[in-house]
């Protein structure tokens, strides 16, 4: 049995800022081990023989930060394939292109496993049994997802109630999906026995699913099909990605799968297990994957602390002190500081929507920012001026483009540079420099086989990084 994981990797994960960002989402996030969610998700998806290709759905910002964190531990080499989103569009779209997508080139009966990309699931035998277990009622067309037997009376997830005289060979039929409950009717349900935590993973096969559209939310699939069928596809670094039309994606409707098809289907059903599954959903939960010294504090960094207690603190680059605090989370990064008691940490997400009201630049990005060459980090800046340190990876390059409102300085510190600037094409080693006025066309180079860093000063009245009109681009973002 062929089972293709889809991997949905999106959505900015708002809960878990200051770490997670619009550029830099929740499936990124670096747990204690160093691995990511998405990666851990990655390793799960392909416990299986014979994945002819892994599927991720993110957007273009992400995708090579996407691509790289795959690429790193896909010792088997199996084919990546991306779907990259023009904008977010929920769960329906994001699975509705993906399925059509592998149904063109994999065939109606290819069994899809969906899975988010942001979860932990401890126990991975269980959980290669629960999916064989569904993929077999896939293949019997078969709408299948995935339930959790509830160890507590949990509130900030949905249900799904199982019909549990009609189950066979551990396949039950959904009697109906419940939201998010109020205390009492979690813990009623924690008792029935017949409800379970829904997961938001699903397994079905490409053609079950399409047909299930079509019949519920017809418009959705055809916006959908639209979308991939006058979209663009590209192979590069091994790795074959679409890119989905836009004016047709602004068709799609912003909806979850639950509403468009699980929750009218007559064809669903539910698997149900004990596999461990968490949704890392806020600090608290990230904070539970730490065990506790022994006055209930779990740090992921360095951390001073007196008459301290049942705090979280996480700190990769500052010292924190911490005195006579308790129940807080606290978490440092070079551009923002989040404290929060314990029992409010699903209510970051409003700082966030304040700071994008704001128009702050640390809901979208870190001051680390990463793109497919490399990186760049904001050091200073000021009126009229900014710093940053830019590292760029061997044999890869920049665009070709130019700024109308800053003029540049660029200092090689290590390594080698070929730049483009205007008419010329000089070579700069370490301690070189060059300025680059506004309106120039330029382009930087690594040529070499170790990372190339410099420092780039700007000057001018605009500092923005929408001000960059780009001429040529090896990574597809030229206009």
């Amino acid at each position: 049995m062929k089972i293709i994981p889809v991997i949905i990797s999106g959505g900015a994960g708002t809960r878990l800022w200051p770490v997670s960002r619009e550029s830099y989402p929740k499936p990124l996030l670096k747990l204690a081990d160093g691995e990511s969610l998405l990666q851990k998700t990655f390793k799960r998806a392909t416990l299986f023989p014979e994945v002819p290709e892994v599927v991720l759905v993110t957007n273009r910002e992400t995708y090579f930060l996407t691509r790289d964190e795959c690429q790193e531990i896909n010792d088997s080499q199996i084919p990546l394939g991306f779907v990259l989103e023009p904008f977010g569009r929920n769960t329906a779209g994001a699975v509705a292109s993906a399925a059509y997508w592998i149904r063109q080139r994999h065939g109606a009966d290819s069994v899809m496993l969906v899975l988010p990309a942001d979860h932990l699931i401890e126990d991975l035998n269980q959980f290669k049994a629960v999916v064989e277990t569904a993929a077999a009622a896939a293949l019997d067309g078969r709408i299948v997802t995935f339930g959790i037997r509830p160890a507590s009376p949990e509130t900030g997830y949905g249900y799904i109630e199982l019909d549990a005289g009609q189950g066979r060979e551990g396949v039950h039929p959904v009697v109906r999906f419940i939201e998010k409950p109020k205390l009492d009717v979690a813990e009623a349900f924690v008792a029935s026995g017949i409800h379970l935590w829904n997961s938001g993973m699903f397994c079905f096969t490409a053609g079950s699913i399409t047909e299930e559209f079509a019949k519920l939310v017809p418009d959705l699939l055809q916006a959908c099909e639209r979308s991939v069928d006058s979209g663009s596809e590209a192979t590069s670094s091994g790795c074959r990605s679409l890119e989905l039309n836009a004016e047709e994606f602004k068709h799609v409707a912003d909806i979850s799968i639950d509403y468009a098809v699980m929750e009218k289907s007559d064809r669903v059903a539910v698997v149900p297990s004990n596999m461990g599954w968490s949704d890392i959903g806020s600090w608290h939960s990230i904070s539970e994957l730490t065990p506790p010294d022994s006055q209930g504090n779990r740090i992921y960094g360095d951390a001073l602390l007196h008459e301290v207690s049942n705090c979280y603190i996480k700190s990769e680059d500052r010292v924190v002190g911490a005195v006579g605090v308790k129940n807080l989370i606290i978490v440092d990064t070079p551009d923002a500081l989040l404290v929060a008691n314990r029992d409010n940490t699903q209510d970051v997400k409003h700082i966030v929507g304040q700071l994008k009201k704001a128009g702050h630049d640390s809901y979208r990005i870190h001051r680390t920012a990463h793109r497919p060459w490399g990186t760049y980090t904001v050091l200073e800046e000021g009126d009229g001026f900014k710093i940053k340190r830019i590292v760029v990876k061997p044999h890869e390059q920049l665009s070709l483009q130019m700024h109308h409102h800053r003029s540049e300085h660029w200092i090689v510190v290590s390594g080698s540079a070929t730049v483009v600037n205007g008419e010329q094409t000089i070579q700069l080693q370490p301690n070189q420099s060059t300025y680059i006025p506004a309106g120039h066309k330029h382009r930087l180079i690594n040529p070499g086989v170790i990372d190339l860093i410099m420092i780039e000063v700007q000057c001018g009245e605009y500092l923005g990084e929408d001000d960059i009109v780009r001429f040529e681009d090896s990574y597809g973002r030229a206009s």
